[in-house]
């Protein structure tokens, strides 16, 4: 994983998923009041351009420089609350605490993720959520799509473990994707977790 092959596959497939941002994550934040969330490895920004839609001030971060250029365009277009960093999401700091943190479809090799998820979750801040979405390792044999590299899946547990925040949901999930053939089912990983606070 590197920005140089991420950068030209946004060049040669501009907008390669939908629009539309993760069903899990619209699911969750409906019943929620907007405040600031953090959308890591948020690609050209379509679920933190989304939650700023819904009134989130929203920063995301990615290290494809063209994706993130993609991403602050829409922004300023539309004159949302959102700001776009190009920086790689593993080591990447800041002293904001956000009420929403977000990792979808990050897929690394265990120690790099193990990393990224407590870096992640670090950042959440005091009653805040971290938000965690990806390919179940189950998928390659009975889903549909994704990475078919086993050693970057990893199950609900396994996040769990590495945030060392307490679950609001940790389960493998069924998701519909539409091709042409009819609409597959792909298995996730799903991980909600709180920090105790106010």
């Amino acid at each position: 994983m590197d920005a140089t092959s991420w950068n030209q596959r946004y060049r040669d497939h501009p907008s390669p998923w939908s629009d539309r941002p993760n069903p899990f994550l619209e699911e969750f934040v409906v019943d929620l009041t907007p405040s600031t969330a953090l959308v890591l490895a948020c690609g050209e920004g379509r679920n933190a351009l989304w939650l700023s839609r819904q009134g989130w001030h929203t920063t995301g971060v990615d290290f494809s420089d063209v994706a993130i250029g993609r991403a602050t365009e829409v922004a300023s277009a539309e004159n949302l609350p959102a700001t776009f960093e190009c920086a790689d999401v593993r080591d990447w700091a800041t002293d904001r605490r956000f009420a929403l943190v977000t990792l979808i479809y990050l897929h690394l090799p265990e120690e790099e993720m193990a990393t990224a998820v407590a870096s992640a979750a670090a950042k959440v801040d005091a009653g805040g959520t971290l938000f965690i979405v990806g390919h179940h390792p189950d998928n390659i044999a009975h889903g549909y799509g994704g990475p078919q590299a086993a050693h970057v899946l990893w199950s609900e547990e396994r996040l769990a473990d590495w945030a060392g925040l307490p679950p609001i949901r940790a389960e493998r999930v069924e998701r519909g994707v539409a091709t042409e053939d009819g609409t597959r089912t792909a298995l996730d990983a799903l991980l909600i977790a709180r920090r105790p606070g106010s």
